[in-house]
């Protein structure tokens, strides 16, 4: 994910620290000084602020005014991430930050490669929130798009297109793996629809035998068959002047597809047990994971009825392909969880949410869902760390992750360091060594691992521009 300028507002007794930190951190980061502990100046800067960083280390006497502002900053509608730098031995401080509601504590220096991480999943973070409250203030606005939740560019355009069809009463057909949200997507098209105010009535066809799915379908009058004391109205009749949903409609049997077709000529059948026909005005929404296409090449769906469902198909894509949606959707199952225990817990831990990005979610958002439940019933504070991941999920960003972005990083910021120094030491390993700090020894383990070779003097020798600020920590 790519940003803009992510303001960083730093408050503590160091007014230089700002402008040090920002040459650090390089582009993509603003960062400015906005004085110390105040209450009073939060209502100055929170519409400037993205990221807010609270130096810690001005000592005791302002840790009371730093827990507060923290506290308010938490409570305030416009609630930018607020990290803390304290000191690495003080892990006592660093919990009681933590509990106050901020969203990481840092030792002070920071590594700047890790803190620059941080800071871009703190953004990132708050902007999925605002995102999400986005959505719910548009939904609760229209009533359109019902409990369905997506940011995604597949998503967006799935949710124009059920805008457009929503209120043409035509049949739809939602195809999507098992757990996407088909039936959230069928409920969001009826909401749209003139029918709103009539019944959705919706039936799985998966799994069920022939005689049971149309029993469900059409009913039965009573004496129809042995046990059938009285007459029963089926799933057609019930969703009479409004909308019926079958899902995993490529279940439905041979033998039932031609009388289902009918219906959907004539718009009448029959109960079990009689020759009375039944009038009936039904809007149709099916979904399947299956292919249909193929299954009508291959003999075992009708193709005049898949051409009767398929008026208007939508596709409601896996979670993996829209990885974008995933913070949000996790936030938004947070927030119901959290309600739902009574837990206190409010927000994901950076390695948290790395992890559920990484995840290949076979399950979909209904996996989803029930994953995030389970953090917030093994959650005990206000956040969810990565050990309270499955060990499935957790095990997919332990290496693999971590080795694309935080390692990849440092090995990069270690090879600058080394190449200027030793460039600037003309390749003397002991002046080198020297300079940087470390052992000769390490030195050499250092250059060997990382594959430097000193240029020969034909060749050009590039390094990163003057102006980068290379640098492990400010001091």
């Amino acid at each position: 994910m790519s940003f803009d300028q992510i303001r960083l507002c730093l408050m503590g007794a160091d007014s230089g620290l700002a402008e040090a930190m920002g040459r650090a951190l390089g582009e993509g980061f603003r960062a400015q000084h906005v004085g110390n502990f105040e209450l009073n100046r939060w209502a100055d800067w929170k519409d400037r602020c993205d990221v807010v960083l609270l130096d810690f280390r001005t000592g005791p006497a302002l840790s009371d005014r730093g827990f507060s502002l923290i506290e308010e900053i938490h409570r305030s509608p416009n609630r930018p991430p607020v990290i803390a730098l304290c000191h690495e031995d003080d892990r006592a401080l660093s919990m009681q930050i933590l509990a106050c509601g901020a969203y990481d504590t840092l030792p002070n220096p920071p590594n700047i490669v890790e803190l620059r991480l941080i800071l871009q999943r703190a953004h990132k973070m708050r902007v999925s929130e605002r995102e999400l409250e986005r959505l719910r203030a548009s939904a609760r606005a229209a009533g359109k798009l019902h409990d369905l939740i997506g940011t995604s560019a597949p998503m967006q355009e799935l949710f124009t297109l059920a805008q457009k069809i929503g209120p043409c009463d035509v049949n739809v057909l939602i195809t999507g793996e098992t757990g996407t949200g088909k039936e959230l997507l069928a409920r969001a098209i009826h909401q749209l629809s003139g029918r709103a105010s009539g019944p959705l009535v919706a039936f799985s066809c998966a799994n069920l035998p022939e005689t049971l799915v149309e029993d469900e379908l059409f009913g039965h009058e009573r004496g129809a068959f042995t046990g059938a004391l009285v007459s029963r109205r089926g799933r057609l009749e019930a969703a009479d002047q409004g909308t019926l949903f079958l899902d995993e409609i490529g279940d439905l049997s041979l033998g039932l597809q031609p009388k289902f077709l009918r219906v959907l000529q004539e718009r009448k059948f029959e109960r079990l047990g009689t020759t009375a026909a039944t009038n009936v005005n039904i809007r149709l929404i099916c979904a399947t994971n299956k292919e249909l296409g193929a299954m009508v090449q291959q003999g075992t769906f009708r193709e005049d009825l898949y051409y009767r469902l398929n008026v208007v198909q939508m596709h409601l894509p896996p979670l993996r392909e829209r990885r974008d949606d995933i913070p949000v959707l996790a936030q938004h199952f947070l927030q119901i969880a959290a309600q739902q225990f009574n837990k206190k817990v409010k927000r994901f831990s950076q390695l948290s949410l790395h992890a559920l990005e990484e995840y290949s979610w076979p399950g979909n958002v209904r996996e989803l869902e029930n994953t995030i439940q389970r953090c917030v019933v093994l959650s005990e504070g206000n956040t969810v760390d990565a050990w309270h991941l499955p060990k499935g999920i957790r095990s997919t960003s332990e290496e693999p992750s971590l080795s694309r972005s935080y390692e990849d990083e440092v090995r990069q910021f270690k090879r600058r360091l080394l190449l200027r120094t030793l460039q600037e030491c003309g390749w003397r390993k002991a002046e080198s060594a020297r300079n940087l700090g470390v052992a000769r020894g390490y030195l050499h383990r250092l250059i060997n691992q990382l594959q430097l070779r000193q240029p020969q003097p034909q060749e050009e020798f590039v390094l990163a521009a003057p102006s980068e600020k290379v640098g492990q920590s400010i001091r």
